[in-house]
């Protein structure tokens, strides 16, 4: 399920926004390519922030992390149907690659979507979760304070 829809679109940018849709220049846009744009900007999203939440993210509408989900979409959908249709402009790329950057923080944990945790059933209040930690682990060392201890 996309992240931002065709009137998402239309509704942060307006409907000149979407002249990356009109594939044949006819001047009516490609209602396809702009759903396949948007579903496959919502794959790359899950892509990033996968790392730290659990999918499928499920955000209820009007939330903050819905509406910044949803300028994520409508900016990497808009770029990719611009690169498909040759006529990229370098607000297109400099949206896509901030939206990028801002998923790379979130993915490493310096960002959030401050997304409210589940309703706790006894009390029916919010608890505030945090993402998922990223844990790394190995073997011990080999090469100790200890063991080299002597030598």
């Amino acid at each position: 399920m996309a992240y931002a829809t065709q009137d998402d679109i239309i509704t942060l940018y307006s409907e000149d926004a979407l002249y990356v849709a009109d594939r044949d220049g006819d001047g009516v846009v490609e209602a396809d390519a702009v759903a396949r744009a948007l579903t496959s900007a919502s794959g790359e999203i899950d892509s990033y922030i996968g790392v730290r939440y659990g999918l499928p993210l499920v955000v209820a509408e009007g939330d903050a992390a819905s509406e910044l989900l949803k300028q994520f979409c409508v900016d990497i959908a808009i770029y990719r149907l611009a690169l498909a249709r040759d006529v990229l402009s370098e607000e297109h790329r400099r949206r896509y690659e901030d939206t990028i950057k801002h998923l790379d923080k979130i993915a490493k944990g310096t960002a959030s979507l401050n997304l409210p945790g589940p309703v706790d059933p006894d009390t029916g209040e919010v608890t505030q979760t945090s993402p998922r930690p990223i844990v790394a682990g190995g073997p011990a060392r080999e090469f100790t304070r200890e063991k080299m201890r002597g030598l």
